[in-house]
């Protein structure tokens, strides 16, 4: 499956496996330790999956790049006082090991290669979503 999707994907530079790991640590995060809901989890995933896309993950920035999608699409997809956000952040740091400085500054880049487009059309969320629901 990883020979595969390498093939198919030369230009990203983790594994398939790896990638679906991370977003299953994504989803935990999300839902579970910070209530968010599904439309949420699924932006941050679509938000990631673009930036594996234009080859901008590897093992260094990835559970930033991670933290920074969950931290973008839950202050797009929701209504976040500032205790919601630093709660957020100090699970993102606890959970995927960072440092919230390097995270915080990290989420301008994430929103530079995403090309500052955070409001996604329905066609690339609900992929996402309705398999959100199904496994839920």
């Amino acid at each position: 499956m990883n020979e595969t999707f390498k093939e198919k994907f030369p230009h990203i530079k983790l594994t398939l496996s790896k990638i679906r790991s991370l977003k299953r640590e994504m989803r935990k995060l999300a839902q579970e330790d910070c209530g968010f809901e599904e439309p949420t989890v699924a932006m941050a995933f679509v938000y990631f999956e673009k930036l594996a896309l234009k080859g901008k993950l590897n093992k260094q920035n990835r559970k930033l790049c991670a933290g920074a999608c969950v931290l973008l699409a839950a202050k797009i997809g929701s209504d976040l006082r500032k205790h919601e956000v630093k709660h957020l952040i100090d699970k993102l740091e606890e959970k995927f090991r960072l440092n919230r400085r390097e995270l915080i500054a990290f989420e301008f880049p994430v929103l530079v290669a995403l090309e500052f487009a955070l409001h996604l059309p329905e066609h690339e969320v609900m992929p996402h979503y309705r398999r959100l629901i199904q496994s839920s």
